[in-house]
């Protein structure tokens, strides 16, 4: 099969093989600037000791893992769906997967995208408000700002947000990305009322938590060029590197994205090379050795009675290659001057 058959195959099956994530919509927009008015008034809510410091104070004294203390073991483990380190593993295995099957990098370039806006989001709320935590809490009634603590929001519950909401993110169909979008927000749901269960946060922390998380993937489009930049490059190092140690694997079927391009001008060259190759193994003879009985043209005319070839055309008899033998131009030999008699 030609290149050019193979890069129209591609061409063909490319939607399916790279899927474009959700563009930035006007919704899409409204929820942004929504869900960060949100995440200003839990955060001045707090500030001002309003309502909300209250009921985060009644529920610490309300010691939720001791009213249902059969609960206590289980919501142990189910708190890790929100814990950074094995949920990242737990989705970049699965989204490596979906790499080598797309033959790109985009799902896990996606993930580390995320995870590090919501590093550096959270990360600076945390270090910035340093709210002390339900089991260090020092003054009751306080808002426990600036005390050196870490927990406002609470990391657990934007991660949680985050990571599974990942997998909605790139969904590959609506239906798909309605599922998971709901199975992602009930798991980020359950990830933040088991800290609050556990005492180990505020009700506050949470509710910013979850507004941090969605902040973080309401403007993973506005990551996409950037994203696509870095892909193209790192994955252009890896085909060359799989080029220099598998030279042969040109042969094989052309990827989908921006790789085809470069997998056809290797090709391209290679078929040159070999081109070149067999018009110099032709000029030398190479060939011969090859073809098969009687080519090109003559399979029944062997090669003493094929007629000469001249630069000209084919060479044909002279007169006096017609004459027979022992006779003269001008009849048998009979002393004629130009038979050297007579």
């Amino acid at each position: 099969m030609r290149t050019d058959d193979k890069i129209d195959q591609m061409e063909e099956r490319l939607p399916a093989d790279r899927v474009k994530p959700p563009p930035m919509t006007r919704t899409r927009l409204w929820l942004f600037w929504g869900t960060l008015a949100v995440y200003a008034a839990i955060v001045a809510g707090v500030l001002a000791d309003t309502s909300l410091v209250t009921i985060d104070w009644q529920l610490m004294f309300f010691r939720p893992y001791k009213q249902w203390p059969e609960f206590h073991a289980f919501l142990d483990y189910f708190v890790v769906l929100g814990q950074r380190g094995p949920t990242a593993l737990a989705v970049a295995a699965w989204l490596g997967w979906r790499c080598w099957r797309q033959r790109n990098l985009h799902p896990l370039l996606v993930l580390g995208a995320s995870l590090l806006m919501l590093n550096v989001t959270v990360g600076a709320a945390k270090l910035g408000m340093g709210r002390l935590g339900p089991h260090y809490a020092t003054t009751v009634g306080s808002n426990e700002m600036w005390l050196g603590g870490d927990i406002f929001p609470s990391g657990h519950t934007a991660n949680a947000v985050v990571t599974w909401g990942v997998l909605a993110y790139i969904a590959t169909t609506p239906l798909r990305r309605r599922t998971l979008s709901v199975i992602a927000a009930l798991g980020a749901l359950g990830v933040g009322m088991t800290t609050v269960y556990l005492g180990t946060h505020w009700v506050s922390d949470v509710l910013l938590g979850w507004a941090a998380g969605l902040l973080v993937l309401l403007a993973m489009p506005w990551l996409e060029p950037g994203i696509t930049w870095i892909e193209d490059r790192l994955m252009g190092i890896l085909l060359r590197l799989w080029l220099r140690l598998r030279p042969d694997s040109l042969r094989g079927p052309l990827p989908a994205g921006a790789l085809a391009s470069e997998v056809a001008r290797q090709r391209s060259a290679q078929d040159g090379e070999v081109l070149v190759r067999e018009a110099v193994g032709a000029t030398t003879g190479s060939r011969a050795a090859h073809a098969p009985e009687g080519w090109p043209h003559h399979p029944h005319t062997s090669r003493a009675e094929r007629t000469a070839i001249t630069p000209t055309g084919p060479r044909r008899p002279s007169h006096a290659d017609r004459i027979p033998r022992g006779a003269t131009p001008f009849g048998p030999a009979t002393g004629h001057p130009r038979n050297g008699t007579g």
